[in-house]
């Protein structure tokens, strides 16, 4: 199969990050976890107590993190100026902040140009808001993953260690927050005109990533 680039793109709770992951280890290729960027910013934008609505301050500090991305045996690990971030970034308090800074267009700017960058080289499966819209245009292969907001609920919660938020909290969460990605000014949660749409709601991982592995083989052989 030859090199080429994957764009999974939905709302939050999809399950985008685990399919990605999975496949990118299923072809050897490098995952860039784009939501893992906004939340490494935002969880630097609160650490250093930035008002939410500085979008200078905030823009500044995109531009200046340092954001690793590194596969680890339990998943991918999240540096920030060289510490791991990877649980901090998962916390009710980022979930409530993440939308907003997303939002702030110079912040978009700087971390698609950083993601455009990691995607240059071909064999990466990235996944996010804007993947196969604004940031991985020309990817071979792109996917809009959907889910009720009850089963990605469900799935954000096993994801979390908060014992104080409750399954309806978190899908009325997450409902808001699609509605914020969704009609944002900048880069708003889209699906590509050439993607293909899959609801996962009933679907096991492993079925969604065999779909996604046999697409990939599909566009391969008719290219």
């Amino acid at each position: 199969m030859k090199k080429m680039n994957i764009a999974l793109d939905g709302p939050a709770g999809a399950g985008k990050s685990t399919v990605a992951r999975m496949v990118a280890s299923r072809l050897g290729y490098v995952y860039v976890d784009t939501g893992a960027m906004y939340r490494a910013v935002t969880w630097q934008v609160l650490r250093l107590g930035v008002d939410l609505a500085d979008k200078d301050e905030i823009a500044r500090i995109a531009e200046h993190t340092e954001i690793e991305l590194k596969p680890g045996a339990e998943g991918q690990t999240v540096l920030v100026g060289g510490v791991d971030v990877t649980d901090q970034i998962r916390t009710p308090a980022i979930n409530q902040a993440v939308s907003s800074i997303a939002a702030i267009p110079r912040v978009r700017d700087i971390l698609v140009r950083k993601q455009k960058q990691m995607a240059a080289a071909k064999g990466v499966v990235m996944d996010g808001r804007d993947i196969g819209t604004k940031v991985m245009p020309d990817a071979e292969v792109k996917v809009f993953l959907d889910a009720s907001p009850r089963v990605r609920a469900l799935r954000r919660l096993a994801e979390m260690d908060a014992p104080d938020i409750t399954l309806e909290q978190l899908e009325e969460e997450l409902r808001r927050r699609d509605t914020v990605d969704r009609e944002r000014s900048v880069s708003p949660l889209t699906q590509a005109p050439d993607a293909v749409y899959l609801d996962t709601t009933h679907m096991s991982l492993d079925e969604v990533v065999d779909y996604v592995l046999k697409l990939c083989k599909k566009i391969d052989e008719g290219s």
